[in-house]
């Protein structure tokens, strides 16, 4: 009896242009299995809730298509960990505005960075971010979907850059909430850890087992980086484009720890370069598939 294989879930951050369906039908089109998407304009406070009709509209792109695993990202605006009370506030009200859109499309994961200290300090922000989320758990317990704590570059007063900082958030919170982590292959490798290879990745990953535990890890943001090793700068670069180079997207599709989980490009350049880049990621794993 002949079993057939999964498809692997790679897609892109899709558009949502023209009602949230629409970067389903766009992902489709490029051959993603999965997506990422805003659900909201993520530059601005104001949000509304996703109306009945484009639910509608939504359920239907998701049969036609059978994508799966969908992400949401949540507005760059938000601070959890902010020490402004104004800024706070209005995190907390935005965050609390995605958690419901991902309810009414039943999203699997949404993604967010954790916060930046800005005026106070590292340990204070984590603090206030644990308190921020746990304040959110009525809200976060009417549905199914998980947060993903995205790693960080460690610009500025950033956190997240170290896995220390994303395990002690994770510790804190795993039995209050549905947590989880997003790697962002460019900003673990600007803020130091080195992926260029099947070594690098094992390394880094013992890394993450010792801080957070891989049982935590939930899905891959994949770009190369602009910047080196250690830089520090979160800007990203098409696959084999940057510093990180194409070996470590090879070793990344192929590595048994990491080839299941869902992967969504960040690369510039749009769905014309993501097309390419989709079908060179399952090239890569097809490889594997070969070998096995």
């Amino acid at each position: 009896m002949m079993h057939t294989k999964k498809p692997e879930l790679i897609g892109a951050h899709m558009s949502a242009a023209g009602g949230v369906h629409h970067a389903l039908l766009e992902g489709a089109k490029i051959g993603a299995t999965t997506i990422q998407l805003f659900t909201a304009n993520q530059k601005q406070w104001h949000s509304s809730p996703i109306s009945e009709k484009e639910c509608g509209l939504w359920q239907e792109a998701l049969e036609k298509t059978g994508i799966s695993s969908v992400m949401s990202h949540d507005s760059y605006l938000i601070n959890l960990g902010s020490p402004n009370p104004d800024v706070l506030h209005k995190s907390q009200h935005a965050f609390a505005k995605e958690i419901k859109r991902c309810h009414q499309l039943e999203l699997a994961f949404l993604n967010f960075h954790p916060g930046a200290a800005t005026t106070s300090t590292t340990e204070a922000c984590l603090e206030q971010i644990i308190k921020s989320l746990t304040d959110l758990r009525p809200t976060i317990e009417k549905g199914a979907t998980r947060l993903l704590i995205e790693t960080t570059a460690g610009q500025g007063t950033v956190v997240g850059w170290n896995f220390e900082h994303i395990g002690y958030l994770v510790s804190a919170l795993h039995s209050i909430i549905p947590i989880g982590v997003c790697i962002d292959t460019c900003h673990i490798f600007a803020a130091g850890y080195d992926i260029g290879s099947k070594a690098g990745w094992d390394e880094t990953l013992h890394a993450f087992e010792t801080h957070i535990g891989l049982k935590h890890l939930y899905a891959l943001h994949v770009n190369d980086s602009m910047n080196p090793l250690g830089s520090r700068k979160d800007r990203h670069a098409p696959l084999g484009a940057g510093c990180i180079g194409i070996n470590a997207f090879k070793a990344m599709m192929q590595h048994p720890k990491l080839r299941h989980l869902p992967k969504y490009l960040e690369t510039p350049e749009g769905p014309p370069l993501w097309e390419k880049e989709i079908a060179l990621l399952r090239t890569f794993a097809h490889e594997t598939h070969k070998a096995l």
